[in-house]
């Protein structure tokens, strides 16, 4: 179902509506579905930049059909110290840390409790930052579009400080494009945005991985591989076209 963010349906509606066929086969249909869905909607001079690892062959097939250079943004998890698979927060290269202010609540926690773990965050961002691009800035978004890519929306942590770091940066209209996502995850991103491409908000989500048939994990040198299919690696794409 392709979400549409001009009025509140209901969980019936929704239902009703679904035009996805799920499990998707893997990253590379899931991007061709998007792609689709993104084509008509007067993106022309995009730059399409994808959260590795899972986004970037996500975004190689949109990158592909809209004619648009695809690049990284990396983003990192900030995770609780007793259970780092808990996330209380992300932040993304060039922007501030984002944090989940209710789970902090909860669990009794400030910001500046989480400064060692932010900081061994920000450490790891610029590693795979580096081993991604080299010395390559980030393509030039002020005053053009941009897409933001990933392969699937849990808690959209991540998928949130990716688009508040890059609404810094001047845009001049910034979407968030996603194969599946939690329904309500969906919902909370709608005003992050300018435009929300999700084909499939199912609302019994579990994981990202239970909605695509092989979702094998992906390395730092499967990223650099679908960057250099796209010519980034010999294309210094710097919003010139």
């Amino acid at each position: 179902m392709p979400w549409d963010r001009t009025r509140n349906r209901t969980r019936e509606e929704i239902q009703r509506e679904e035009t996805v066929r799920l499990p998707y086969a893997d990253r590379t249909e899931a991007g061709r579905v998007l792609a689709e869905r993104l084509a008509p909607l007067g993106l022309e001079g995009a730059a399409v930049l994808a959260l590795p690892r899972g986004g970037v062959p996500v975004g190689y097939e949109i990158a592909r059909r809209l004619d648009a250079p695809l690049d990284v943004l990396v983003t990192r998890k900030i995770g609780y110290p007793p259970q780092p698979e808990l996330g209380v927060g992300a932040i993304a290269e060039g922007g501030s840390p984002v944090f989940d202010a209710g789970l902090l609540a909860r669990l009794g926690l400030t910001e500046e409790d989480l400064a060692d773990t932010v900081a061994a965050e920000r450490a790891e961002l610029d590693r795979r930052v580096a081993a991604y691009r080299g010395g390559r800035p980030l393509p030039e978004t002020s005053g053009r579009p941009v897409v933001v890519v990933d392969d699937g929306l849990a808690t959209g942590g991540t998928a949130r400080a990716a688009v508040r770091a890059l609404r810094e940066r001047g845009p001049s209209r910034l979407a968030l494009a996603v194969p599946v996502g939690a329904a309500e995850t969906v919902r909370r991103l709608e005003a992050e945005v300018d435009l929300l491409v999700v084909p499939a908000a199912p609302w019994d989500f579990r994981a990202v991985g239970q909605w695509y048939r092989d979702f094998g994990q992906l390395t730092d040198r499967d990223v650099t591989g679908w960057l250099e299919r796209a010519g980034r690696s010999t294309t210094p794409h710097n919003g010139a076209r």
